[in-house]
């Protein structure tokens, strides 16, 4: 576990897992990742928990991949820490609820597409700028946004790289609902608390019944996407991008 990621039980078998990094508007770098395969694992492992919030602090839940960390980790490196987390959101047997506030940038948008659950306040802001980084879809985003909201949705969300709102993130299938501004948080932990006064092994079957139909093909998406994002990291285009992000 890090500082930058917490865990604390915020109700009856509920476990808030909340990334904290405010001097990088909670962007995730390779100890982040880390920090929550070990929080995900350490919920799945007490049967004491029943539901998994997760969020982000400081009114922000993730600008996505620090990119200074990725360029420092040599080939692989930060690709397969990031590709551990999506493999352990994508298989966790107990419900997750997101609470999305401010910027949910990259995996923190793809991240949504794993989650039972996602309320996000009106005033937060979503991109997957996979396409204009240089880079690819992740998180099987290629396989589940044309699933949930339709292929030419998916088309302009990915490959036009451009931000959007709540609004269209509902519209698209990635949340549950939209909220007051600051609110979203409390939402989520409202559902938590209801899913974890149900009987676990019940909703535990539920979600695996849910996700059964679609389970070999997110798998496979996973794999495919995390070896095209480890090859374009180091293509002349994800280069350039990456240098001018840094100049900024």
């Amino acid at each position: 576990m890090t500082a930058s990621i917490l865990t604390e039980t915020v109700a009856p078998g509920v476990t808030q897992i909340t990334m904290n990094r405010l001097e990088r508007k909670n962007a995730l770098d390779r100890a982040c990742y880390q920090g929550l395969v070990y929080a995900l694992a350490a919920a799945e492992a007490d049967d004491e928990v029943r539901a998994i919030v997760i969020t982000g602090a400081g009114g922000c839940f993730t600008s996505g991949n620090d990119i200074r960390d990725f360029a420092a980790a040599g080939v692989g490196a930060g690709p397969r820490v990031a590709t551990d987390f999506l493999t352990a959101i994508s298989t966790a047997p107990k419900p997750l609820v997101a609470a999305v506030e401010g910027f949910a940038v990259g995996i923190g948008t793809t991240m949504l597409l794993h989650c039972d659950f996602a309320f996000a306040g009106k005033g937060a802001s979503f991109r997957m700028p996979f396409a204009a980084l240089g880079l690819c879809p992740e998180g099987a985003s290629s396989y589940l946004l044309p699933l949930v909201g339709g292929t030419k949705r998916a088309a302009e969300l990915l490959m036009l790289a451009e931000a959007f709102g709540p609004e269209t993130a509902l519209d698209v299938g990635l949340l549950s609902g939209v909220t007051e501004e600051g609110g979203a948080l409390a939402h989520a932990l409202a559902k938590a608390r209801a899913l974890a006064a149900m009987p676990p092994q019940s909703i535990r079957l539920t979600k695996s019944l849910l996700k059964q139909a679609h389970k070999a093909g997110i798998a496979e998406a996973i794999a495919t996407e995390s070896r095209h994002f480890g090859e374009r990291l180091t293509s002349a285009e994800a280069q350039a991008a990456f240098a001018a992000f840094l100049r900024r």
